[in-house]
């Protein structure tokens, strides 16, 4: 089959990264000891990510961004943690391993599927504003919005991180090990050191200028004024204390007394752009359960995270949209990719129109994925050609509103990981700083997040407010889009990848690729990309997705080449478990 071929031709080509990746995981002799008891499964889940093959397990597996985050989680998934438990273990090092993406200073949404109760359970630890955050806090002074990077670096981005709560609910609602016990791994590997990735040393090189601008961050990323290289150690005693201090206390050791003085004194006094968190904002954090948004499709159930994520929404719009078409001629097929790309152009104007938290602005969640409100929407893409124009459709409301559309900037960074536990509890979850390296502020150990950017910069237009303007104690609306699928009531598939707004793209082409062409998880992964979000087509640059141009473009489309570095991890579960890791990224998946 060549839509097969094609992704097997993505893997092909990639064997440069494959080998970087391999190389990113050769333990020093400093760590060797740490990778003795795993190192053989490490390699062997690297050659099967990248000959195109999934891991295959029965018992349990993990999928994460980073070799020694999946260790982490394996770890405690053999010694018969739940997956809860791995969770933390896989966060804590994600935070360290991989800090440009995700950490303590962020949030996190969570798809959770418990097993004894066949309960699935959605959480929300997105980031919050300050109290003292207003409507124009991205605007100048003129009322105009500020440039992107002049609002991102620095404090007035930071929102209450929402990540250390999460960890800790998830803990306490679902966990069997102790807690100090799985913050262990991640504060060892902070005292001993770990091998600076060439994916990380290749972004510390990309973004110095901004690193350099305050002190504790340049002095951890560009030691002695040079940005990090691959395979340097680097050490973090500041975080292995602050993680101590979180395995002694919980997280309120987080959100109050030294380290929230800390958060808060780094962010009100950042040279150039200071922020309005304060201490009485991270004492009042709470993580929310949230009620989860499924769709049905091909005889599924894909689930995901409600507002204020549009993920769920906009994934399962697209998908909901598609459930009539026959998509089976693969992706090479520039009518299956017509409809793929209208039904997310007219998914993405709902996202704009409609979509923002739910607890400030009314959102009309059962309208936006009713299958009447679909049909008539799916109808629109009956014809041959790109739609000539897309508008926001008008889902049923409990009451009427009027919003005007939103343009805010999302920008790629966050990570996924996946993670099935022996009992047969799923967990799916996506976690984030926002933009690479957040505001660039690190304290602690950590870097803080730029969440507040993901809100629209302008309050109005034309006198209509934005529903996901800024407001006080507000979470910003995000595109992640963490998902299980579920088929007769059990999880099929938990999947997830960062990207920006194009998460929902990734993921949405990854449920159609094994559901409908017949892809294993890793072959589902692989495809090369091409997504709309409005209205022009980004395929991805050096594979056969740009064979796609052409035909594309006929049609009436604007189409792009460009990088398109998703983060995909997925666990199909059926008989027996497989993984898959994407191979653009340094991601396994490993289990047993």
């Amino acid at each position: 089959m060549r839509h097969i071929l094609t992704g097997l031709a993505f893997l092909a080509a990639t064997a440069a990264q494959a080998q970087q990746a391999a190389d990113a995981v050769q333990p020093e002799a400093a760590t060797q000891g740490a990778f003795q008891a795993i190192s053989p499964e490490v390699a062997a889940a690297l050659e099967a990510k990248f000959a195109g093959t999934p891991v295959t397990a029965e018992n349990w597996m993990v999928a994460a961004a980073n070799p020694w985050a999946v260790k982490a989680g394996a770890d405690v998934l053999a010694k018969g943690g739940t997956a809860a438990d791995a969770l933390v273990a896989v966060q804590a090092m994600l935070g360290l391993v991989e800090p440009q993406s995700s950490g303590l200073g962020g949030g996190a949404f969570l798809v959770y599927f418990d097993a004894e109760t066949g309960t699935l359970t959605t959480l929300d630890g997105r980031e919050t504003a300050p109290l003292a955050a207003t409507p124009r806090l991205f605007q100048d002074g003129e009322g105009e919005p500020l440039g992107f990077f002049d609002a991102v670096v620095g404090g007035l981005s930071v929102g209450t991180p929402g990540t250390p709560a999460l960890m800790e609910e998830v803990h306490l609602r679902w966990g069997a090990l102790e807690w100090a016990e799985l913050l262990a791994p991640a504060i060892e590997r902070a005292k001993e050191g770990f091998e600076v990735s060439p994916r990380l040393a290749g972004l510390v090189e990309g973004d110095a200028e901004r690193l350099g601008r305050f002190g504790t961050t340049a002095d951890y990323f560009l030691p002695g004024g040079t940005p990090l290289a691959a395979g340097d150690l680097l050490k973090n005693p500041a975080y292995a204390e602050t993680l101590q201090a979180m395995a002694d206390d919980g997280a309120r050791a987080f959100y109050t007394g030294d380290i929230a003085a800390d958060i808060v004194s780094t962010v009100q006094q950042a040279e150039g752009n200071p922020g309005v968190l304060s201490t009485v904002d991270l004492s009042i954090y709470a993580v929310k359960e949230r009620a989860p948004v499924c769709v049905s499709y091909r005889a599924h159930d894909v689930c995901g995270m409600g507002p204020p994520s549009s993920g769920a929404l906009t994934v399962g719009q697209i998908l909901g949209m598609l459930d009539t078409y026959d998509l089976s001629a693969g992706p090479d097929d520039v009518e299956v990719r017509r409809l793929m790309g209208d039904a997310a152009r007219l998914a993405f104007a709902d996202r704009g129109r409609y979509m923002a938290d739910s607890d400030f602005v009314p959102v009309p969640t059962e309208g936006l994925v009713d299958q009447t409100y679909l049909a008539g929407r799916a109808a629109l893409l009956a014809g041959d050609d790109a739609l000539p124009e897309v508008a926001p459709g008008t889902p049923e409301f409990d009451h009427a509103l009027n919003w005007a559309d939103d343009a805010s900037i999302e920008l790629p960074s966050t990570s996924h990981f996946v993670i099935v536990d022996a009992a047969g509890n799923v967990a799916s979850m996506t976690t984030t700083i926002e933009n690479g390296f957040g505001s660039r502020l690190m304290v602690r150990g950590f870097l803080l997040n730029n969440e507040l950017t993901d809100f629209s910069f302008r309050s109005h237009v034309d006198g209509v407010p934005v529903a996901n303007r800024v407001e006080p104690g507000k979470r910003p609306r995000s595109s992640m889009a963490p998902t299980i699928v579920m088929k007769d009531g059990a999880p099929a598939l938990a999947i997830g990848s960062p990207g920006g707004s194009r998460i929902i793209g990734y993921v949405a082409q990854s449920i159609i690729a094994y559901l409908d062409w017949g892809l294993d998880v890793q072959q589902a992964l692989a495809v090369p990309h091409a997504v709309n979000r409005f209205g022009k087509y980004d395929v991805e640059e050096g594979t056969s997705a740009e064979a796609l141009a052409e035909p594309l473009t006929a049609l009436g489309y604007e189409v792009g080449s460009r990088a398109l570095t998703s983060g995909l991890h997925a666990i199909a579960i059926g008989d027996g478990l497989q993984g898959g890791a994407d191979p653009r990224r340094e991601g396994i998946a490993l289990g047993q």
